[in-house]
């Protein structure tokens, strides 16, 4: 196969595994995220190859829908990828990038990433698009996908949490704001990942006094 062969195998394996996935971390967000990754791979010197099969298998397997077990993600990648014969070289950083790129597994960790420049380039995609609009509309699928309240005035965000306390943190969505999404501006790995970044920042906050305004009943 050529690289648009391997990349259009790739598109048809994810969509249809991810058919029936939760809407946050469905198709439609890998499907984002590769626009992203490719958008964001024309300012840097990367394999597109790989920051494109990164992206497109980075939430094949989310451990979060699969009993917390991280290495089911990987594993289905590189199963799939060795199907259609991709380069070994190819497939162990495409695997590295699925490995490293969550939240939760950059906390007290985040000198990993520097080791790939396509990583870098795949985790400011994914985490692009768990900013704005779009990364509020996914807080609060997610949020009523686990029965979670929307806001606590009697539960503060913790700030401090580890990997396994964020892993099995049920805190009120908009706590998620406070201990992910309002952190990512500044975790940012590429300049124009941080230029994006910063706007959707901005409208994260906006969201957050026009919510506090209604919920406290202030016209």
């Amino acid at each position: 196969m050529n690289t648009t062969e391997i990349v259009e195998s790739t598109i048809d394996f994810v969509r249809e595994t991810l058919g029936d996935a939760e809407g946050g971390h469905d198709w439609f967000h890998t499907q984002r995220v590769f626009r992203n990754a490719l958008l964001l791979a024309k300012d840097e010197d990367v394999d597109v190859l790989v920051v494109s099969l990164g992206a497109l298998l980075h939430d094949i397997a989310d451990a979060k829908f699969h009993d917390g077990d991280e290495s089911i993600g990987p594993r289905m990648a590189r199963e799939f990828l060795s199907s259609i014969e991709v380069e070994e070289e190819i497939i162990d950083k495409v695997c590295f990038i699925i490995e490293k790129i969550s939240f939760k597994n950059s906390i007290g960790r985040e000198k990993e990433v520097k080791h790939s420049l396509e990583l870098q380039v795949v985790q400011d995609a994914d985490r692009l698009d768990a900013l704005g609009a779009i990364g509020i509309a996914r807080a609060f699928q997610y949020g009523g996908y686990k029965n979670r309240k929307i806001y606590d005035p009697d539960i503060s965000p913790n700030l401090k949490m580890d990997k396994e306390a964020y892993k099995k943190s049920e805190g009120p969505t908009i706590n998620h704001f406070y201990e992910k999404l309002l952190l990512l501006r500044d975790r940012m790995n590429t300049q124009t990942g941080k230029r994006i970044a910063a706007q959707r920042h901005e409208f994260l906050l906006s969201y957050l006094e026009q919510f506090y305004a209604e919920w406290n009943g202030e016209r």
